[in-house]
């Protein structure tokens, strides 16, 4: 793992605003300025610091906890691969839509992921494609029967007792159960909710108005909707930050064996654990696995030798997390507004490829939209969440399309001036001679 400087750590505000968040995902700046005591335009300005760049982003959860409690059904996959071949295997893995979370251990041959599979199914990805990749020296799956605690009901731990009661969300009331529920993931919805949250998905905090262009209907509806799904808890969303940003560089996950007579007592003390952002009983020899948030390594050795003490575990394995590999959506994409989005004609084959170059070093968050002048120099705009374009980069690649009948043209001349004294020599030559 990467060490981590001081400087890279947010400031105590701007994690106070995080936790903020964790509560309520598209709460206003003047609730957050009311909850915690700071300025509704200190809180606008810090809040469009930290999602400007991509640091904080605000999204609907992948794996949200349904209203019937469940989100069986889903496997933790534990992947182990030839060294040399982890990138690899991580790609092919992370390109697919079933597979909303990756993470790669410190040990460099370890990959684990949760794939969302119907319950009792046979995935092909678990017994057909895995196993037949030469790559793949070793595959575990374990099947999860119950949830404890998913990542999105995780909290900072950085606020009053105060400040949390007042963000806390008031007990959901009844909701609808349309006749087409999605299945054992996310939330039962009817058309006109699954639009709005599908809309949502990539930036939960966009407005009500920016949400009604999007998806077509009236913006008192939105609204309505919007409230109607908040109130019912079914409008679940979750932070996305890298946890080294909040002093949290060490993630560990936890597989671990405990007494049957144990399993629901010790599951519902890991998912109160403030550190714990993650706990499932499964399948398997390791009936209980739990992920969880460390500001160093001291506080997972207390946490193992302490925390864990007299919950009936008899067996405990730790993997310490390298990188997360991908959490849906993926970090750094962000949705384009159907209203800004705008015909191009076909680029050429070099401008594609300049551009392709060019794009891996968008900054997340924003959504590269390159224009070429005609003298050659490109003008990299990109268009943040607040909708201005703006100037970040300009360059002048060789491969500019606009600029090689420049370049042609002075090769060209060069090319006729040589002509032209090599044809006064030879003939002021043949003068001599004569």
């Amino acid at each position: 793992m990467a060490p981590v400087s001081a400087d890279s750590v947010l400031s105590p505000t701007d994690q106070r605003l995080v936790a903020a968040l964790q509560w309520d995902g598209r709460l206003t700046a003047e609730r957050a300025a009311q909850v915690l005591g700071l300025s509704p335009a200190t809180v606008r300005r810090r809040l469009h610091s930290l999602t400007a760049d991509g640091t904080v982003r605000v999204v609907i959860s992948p794996v949200a906890r349904p209203r019937d409690g469940g989100s069986a059904g889903a496997l933790f996959l534990r992947i182990r691969v030839l060294r040399g071949k982890l990138d690899t295997i991580v790609a092919a893995l992370a390109a697919r839509e079933d597979i909303p979370f990756i993470d790669v251990t410190t040990t460099g041959d370890e990959i684990f992921a949760v794939a969302r599979t119907e319950p009792g199914s046979r995935d092909p990805l678990v017994f057909r494609q895995l196993p037949s990749t030469q790559a793949v020296t070793s595959l575990e799956s374990a099947t999860i029967l119950h949830v404890f605690r998913l990542t999105s009901e995780w909290r900072h731990a950085v606020l009053t007792p105060a400040e949390r009661a007042a963000l806390s969300p008031a007990e959901p009331g009844p909701g609808p159960t349309p006749a087409g529920s999605p299945g054992p993931y996310g939330v039962d919805t009817d058309p006109l909710e699954q639009s709005l949250l599908d809309a949502l998905t990539p930036d939960a905090r966009v407005s009500a108005t920016a949400l009604a262009a999007r998806t077509g209907h009236p913006e008192t509806t939105v609204r309505r909707r919007i409230a109607q799904l908040a109130l019912q808890g079914r409008l679940v969303t979750q932070v996305l930050i890298d946890p080294r940003r909040i002093g949290l560089p060490i993630e560990a996950k936890l597989l671990l064996h405990v007494a049957p007579d144990h399993l629901a007592a010790a599951g519902q003390a890991l998912a109160d654990h403030p550190a714990v952002h993650g706990a499932f009983a499964t399948s398997g020899l390791s009936n209980l696995h739990a992920a969880a948030y460390f500001p160093d390594l001291a506080a997972l050795y207390a946490f193992l030798s302490r925390d864990l003490v007299g919950l009936g575990i008899t067996h405990v394995e730790t993997a310490l997390v390298g990188r997360a590999a991908k959490r849906t959506p993926p970090l750094g994409l962000v949705g384009t507004s159907p209203a800004v989005t705008r015909r191009r004609r076909p680029a050429p084959a070099g401008q594609a490829r300049a551009e392709t170059r060019h794009a891996r070093s968008v900054p997340p968050g924003y959504g590269v939209a390159p224009r070429w002048r005609p003298c050659g120099w490109r003008t990299a705009r990109w268009r943040p969440p607040d909708g201005r374009s703006r100037v970040v980069q300009r360059t002048c690649p060789r491969s500019s399309p606009r600029g090689r009948p420049v370049r042609r043209t002075l090769f060209l001349s060069v090319c006729a001036l040589v002509a032209a004294a090599a044809t006064g020599f030879f003939t002021t030559s043949a003068i001599r001679n004569r």
